[in-house]
Order: C-alpha cells, then sequence, then structure tokens
C-alpha cells in the first residue's frame, strides 16, 4: 500500500476530524487535525481481509478459541522483541486505558497514590483521579531536549502512600526510547518503594530506525511486581477495535487482576480478536517495516520545518509518531502561541498541560499522515510564526 495516499475521515464519526471545531476551534473543512493519538492511514491488507471474512460470514457471534489470538500475540513478541510469553499471562481488555483503569483498580484503594514520570500520556492521570486516587507526579528533566530521569529527587517526594507507579516505554509524548540503564533504574525505584511497575509499552513497534526498544520484562529481578501493556492498536491503527494485552508473567501479581475482570463481566470483542490475530503476522510484521521508514521521513520534515522558527524546538523523536514542540524559546505566552496555532495556521495539537507537570511550552503534533499533509503543515506553522525569521 501507499502511506502518501489520502483517506478522508470527515463526516465518519471519527473524534480526530469531526470532534476538532468543538475542542479546538478548528474546522475540519479548512484545518489539519494533529491532535488524537490514530494515523491517517488505512491498515494492512492482512487486517483488511480478516475484516472481510467476517462480513463474507455474516454472523457475528460470541467467540471461542482463543489460542490462535494468544499464539499470535506470543509469537509476535518473541519474533519482534526477543520476549517469551506464556499463554497463561496474558488478559484481554478493552484497550489500554481500559487495561491501565483495572491496574488502579486491582493493586490501590482509594485515597492511595501512583507515581507519573510528567509529562505524560493524559489518559493515565485522568483514570487515576477518577478512581479517587492521587497523582504523584515526578517530572522529568528536560536536559538540552531530550528527557532524563532523577531518582535522587523521585525518590525525595514518596510520602509512603504510593503503591504503583506507571512507565510510558516507549515514553508519550516525549519519544524517548528508554535504555537498559534506565529501566533497571526505575525497576530498582519501584523495589525500593515496593510500588507495582505498570509498563505501558503500547508504541513499542513504532521505533526509528537505529532504535532499539527493550521491554521491561527483559529487565531481571522485577517479575514478582510487573505488569506489562502492550496491543496492536496503536502499531496497525486499529484504535477502534479497543481491545489491549496486560501481560502479567508473576500468577500471585495476576490473580487479583484477573478477579476484577471477572468482577467486572470484562471479555473481549471478536472483531479485535481477529484483527490482532491477523496483525501479527509475517505480512504485518512488513507493514510495520515499511510504517516506521515512512514515519521517520515524516520526522526528518517535521523537525527540520519547525526547528528553522526561531525559538522552537522538537524533540528528537526515537518512537512514536508524535512529536513534542517546546515554543519556549519564543518568548511568547502559551496563549499567543494556541492561537497562532490554531487560528492562523489552522492546525489543532495537543496542548503540553494536558499531559501533567513539564509540558507547560509544548505541544504535541501526529505525524502519523501522508506527507503531503505533513509539509502543508510546516508550511502553516512557519507562515503563523513568520515574524520570527
Amino acid at each position: 500500500m501507499s502511506f502518501d495516499a489520502p483517506v478522508n475521515r470527515r463526516n465518519t464519526h471519527c473524534i480526530k476530524w469531526d470532534g476538532m471545531e468543538a475542542a479546538y476551534g478548528v474546522s475540519p473543512e479548512d484545518g489539519i487535525a494533529m491532535w488524537v493519538a490514530d494515523m491517517e492511514f488505512r491498515a494492512p491488507d492482512c487486517i483488511q481481509d480478516a475484516v472481510a471474512a467476517m462480513h463474507d460470514h455474516g454472523v457475528y457471534g460470541y467467540f471461542g478459541n482463543a489460542s490462535p489470538y494468544t499464539d499470535a500475540i506470543r509469537w509476535w513478541m518473541r519474533t519482534r522483541h526477543g520476549w517469551d510469553v506464556s499463554a497463561d499471562a496474558i488478559l484481554t481488555t478493552h484497550g489500554l486505558v481500559n487495561g491501565t483503569a483495572l491496574c488502579v483498580d486491582a493493586y490501590t484503594v482509594p485515597g492511595d497514590a501512583v507515581v507519573l514520570f510528567t509529562p505524560v500520556y493524559h489518559a493515565f492521570a485522568r483514570v487515576i483521579k477518577a478512581a479517587g486516587r492521587e497523582v504523584r507526579s515526578c517530572e522529568l528533566v528536560n536536559d538540552k531536549g531530550r528527557y532524563e530521569m532523577d531518582f535522587d529527587a523521585y525518590d525525595a517526594q514518596m510520602t509512603g502512600n504510593e503503591r504503583m507507579v506507571i512507565l510510558c516505554s516507549p515514553h508519550n509524548p516525549g519519544g524517548r526510547v528508554w535504555t537498559r540503564a534506565e529501566l533497571q533504574a526505575v525497576a530498582a525505584f519501584a523495589k525500593r518503594h515496593e510500588l507495582v511497575l505498570v509498563s505501558d509499552e503500547i508504541h513499542h513497534d513504532l521505533v526509528m530506525p537505529g532504535q532499539t526498544h527493550i521491554p521491561m520484562a527483559h529487565i531481571a529481578g522485577i517479575e514478582d511486581r510487573l505488569v506489562m501493556m502492550t496491543a496492536a492498536t496503536k502499531t496497525f491503527n486499529i484504535a477502534g477495535s479497543h481491545t489491549g494485552n496486560v501481560i502479567i508473567p508473576d500468577a500471585d501479581l495476576r490473580a487479583p487482576f484477573a478477579a476484577r475482570m471477572a468482577a467486572l463481566g470484562i471479555s473481549p470483542n471478536s472483531f479485535g480478536l481477529h484483527m490482532t490475530t491477523a496483525a501479527y503476522s509475517p505480512e504485518g510484521a512488513a507493514w510495520v517495516d515499511d510504517l516506521c521508514l515512512y514515519l521517520d521521513e515524516n520526522r526528518k520534515l517535521f523537525d527540520a520545518g519547525v526547528n528553522a522558527i526561531p525559538g522552537v524546538h522538537s524533540m528528537p523523536l526515537e518512537s512514536t509518531y508524535l512529536a513534542w514542540v517546546d515554543f519556549a524559546g519564543t518568548g511568547m505566552t502559551q496563549e499567543e502561541v494556541i492561537r497562532r496555532v490554531q487560528k492562523e495556521a489552522r492546525i489543532a495539537p495537543n496542548h503540553g498541560t494536558t499531559f501533567g507537570q513539564g509540558g507547560e511550552s509544548f505541544l504535541r503534533f501526529n505525524i502519523g499522515a501522508p506527507r503531503a499533509q505533513i509539509a502543508d503543515a510546516v508550511d502553516r506553522l512557519q507562515k503563523a510564526f513568520a515574524d520570527l525569521q
């Protein structure tokens, strides 16, 4: 398939396009949606064929015998990430926001605190607060445009009320692929403070050439407190299937999570299971390889364009298709930056403040789109800040 082929998503119940005017005041008729983290690409043919086969059969009943599905997950993790997963360890949720919420429900009680390394994916804080828990924000260090961790500072912030820590790996919105040493430091932090460690690795397949994602499951000595979260949804642009996997190798740690799923009557939908089974295949792997090369070229185009604007800096993107752009150097208020981006450039990005402490001067731009759209966005941004040139 060609990633350059445009797909018109307007008036298709697409929140990214049909919801952006209400959210950002940017009309889908002449604006560019760069906020919601799904891509503008059709899913690969292997997934399209699986959905077509369901359509041709015409009966959408209850799903049985999940072994081809779990076998596909195990094959993917082994061949793509060098990670051997037991079928018993895999629990399927309605996406990973649901998986995060179930972790909060299973491993904490109201009033407990959950540690986040901010700025970070906004849904984490949303579900933590909605469950009556406290967010303990441990702010990442922005070291010359690259996020680092400061565990001396984080240790000093702990009160003893923390029960869980959530790591976003690779990091959204900063695009960092954490090193083995960094992952070991996170694991040690979790052990020191007796925290359940939830590693959300939904972006693990979307790494730029030259980068290597290391699953937290490869870090020794953390098995008894580790919850791994993965999904095909971000990789293959099938987020609407709401199918995610919470993989918990330790049986004792897995039991309370499984109990909460049973108590809430949670079971997966057949569309997501068929789509994921088809995705995790040699054909799907080849598509992802091509996608990552395409995203890398988008990254180069976008970064070169926005970094040419004085005072604007896009963090080096090691993974994801989400550019994290700092406008602090312009000297403008965030309100003025947003006005120029949304009103003048007619682009709808995510506001950095929604990602928590440390995101105040940033905007997040989704570059998972045909290259012509990225070029258009760059041109619009340069014109909106032309007085700085």
